[in-house]
């Protein structure tokens, strides 16, 4: 062991070249025991190709030695081979001392692969070897969160949690918390995030989101917050925190977080929508324009935030920027039948009637069976002197709407001078 010791202390006092040479040249005459140790060192640098080298040839001598096989499959598992693990686990005999970490090694590797009930069976079949033991009851309830079946991870959770607190740097109040949240049990949540301490970015936010199914708003604000304090970079923060905002109507506070959160996230397109509409909120409009403008730069597409700023065009009657606007969007290849719609509207309104004709023509091949589309194409065709193409459209239209009496009236009569 001398010689591993002095491993040891070459590798303390960064000398790792050398440490690993003296170990290599001693391998050769290490009896059982040192290899042993050695694979563990070398596992424990980082060396794992030389340690499953040492332990395979270890195998090859001890063959039913589970000790072994555990650490090989550790390491296998380290460097991608989770077959090799399975394999070498599978083969570890139920008599054997590692054959209970074995079978929670396998659950690992069978959830990892989506074999979630296999993972599940190799966890239980561990339980009735030991009924008492934390790590397999909170296995299970990890197994099955992440499978969304909360309400039986309650319960092993809540075995857990009367023996501790924290497993694997996990906070098993924290897990039982949101598994309550996730059955819509909001109080019960909130009621065991309390008694949590809230050190970390993520338990605060999840505590902020629960308090906010509860109807908390207030806490939810507090803990957002809190949050934004400890951590100016978590950007999920910064949306939530500002909807809160906005529901206890606080707008203003809303839009400045909202600007505050696009600072660390600039790419988040949800948000530069949503300070968009904030800013239109407070009449910002300036302002208004230019995040949405951003939010449809991220996504050409954008649907909703396309349309939003249309509207806002609309308000100050800026139809040639909603024209530049959507010819802009379809040239990224973005196409809706509404784009055409509200194409149709601009060049209408800019007394362009032959380029609205042909945009609401084109509208109408997705949108002849919305009511609203008709009625107000009809009446264009009507305006513009095409009544044999406008009577279809009112009497399609009339077939969705057959209440619409003033309508009605106006076809008929356009129907009867026509017959005349």
């Amino acid at each position: 062991m001398e010689t591993i010791m002095e491993a040891v202390h070459l590798m303390e006092s960064k000398k790792s070249d050398e440490a690993i040479a003296l170990l290599e040249d001693y391998l050769p005459v290490a009896d059982e025991e040192e290899r042993f140790t050695i694979a563990e060192l070398f596992v424990q640098w980082g060396f794992l190709q030389e340690a499953s080298q040492i332990l395979e040839e270890l195998l090859q001598q001890y063959p039913h030695e589970g000790e072994i096989k555990v650490m090989l499959a550790d390491i296998y598992i380290e460097l991608e081979a989770d077959e090799k693990a399975i394999e070498l686990l599978n083969n570890i005999h139920e008599t054997d001392e590692s054959y209970l970490e074995a079978l929670i090694q396998l659950a690992d590797l069978y959830q990892a692969q989506g074999l979630f009930e296999v993972a599940e069976q190799k966890l239980l079949t561990a339980k009735q070897l030991n009924p008492t033991e934390p790590i397999i009851d909170f296995a299970l309830g990890e197994l099955l969160f992440s499978t969304g079946d909360y309400l039986k991870a309650i319960t092993y959770y809540q075995k857990v949690i009367g023996v501790t607190k924290e497993v694997a740097n996990v906070s098993v109040p924290g897990r039982l918390a949101e598994s309550y949240a996730a059955i819509g049990e909001y109080e019960e949540a909130l009621k065991i995030y309390q008694d949590v301490e809230h050190e970390d970015s993520d338990t605060l936010f999840k505590y902020g989101l629960t308090a906010h199914q509860a109807g908390r708003s207030d806490i939810a604000i507090k803990a957002w917050e809190h949050v934004v304090e400890i951590d100016p970079y978590y950007h999920t923060v910064y949306y939530q925190l500002a909807k809160a905002y906005e529901e206890e109507e606080l707008p203003n506070e809303a839009y400045t977080t909202a600007k505050k959160g696009l600072q660390v996230d600039e790419f988040n397109k949800e948000l530069f929508f949503y300070a968009g509409t904030l800013a239109h909120q407070l009449n910002e409009n300036t302002d208004s324009e230019k995040w949405m403008r951003q939010a449809i730069a991220l996504d050409p597409d954008y649907k909703e935030a396309i349309l939003s700023l249309i509207e806002i065009f609309k308000e100050k009657n800026q139809y040639a920027d909603i024209i530049d606007l959507i010819e802009e969007v379809k040239t990224t290849g973005a196409n809706d039948p509404l784009y055409e719609w509200e194409l149709a509207r601009a060049y209408n309104e800019t007394e362009s009637y032959k380029n609205a004709l042909n945009h609401y023509q084109e509208a109408y091949n997705s949108l002849n069976k919305d009511s609203e589309f008709l009625k107000e194409y009809a009446y264009f065709l009507t305006e513009e002197g095409r009544i044999a193409e406008a009577l279809p459209i009112f009497r399609a239209y009339l077939q969705y709407q057959p209440e619409d009496y003033e309508v009605e009236e106006f076809y008929n009569r356009l129907d009867e001078e026509t017959d005349r």
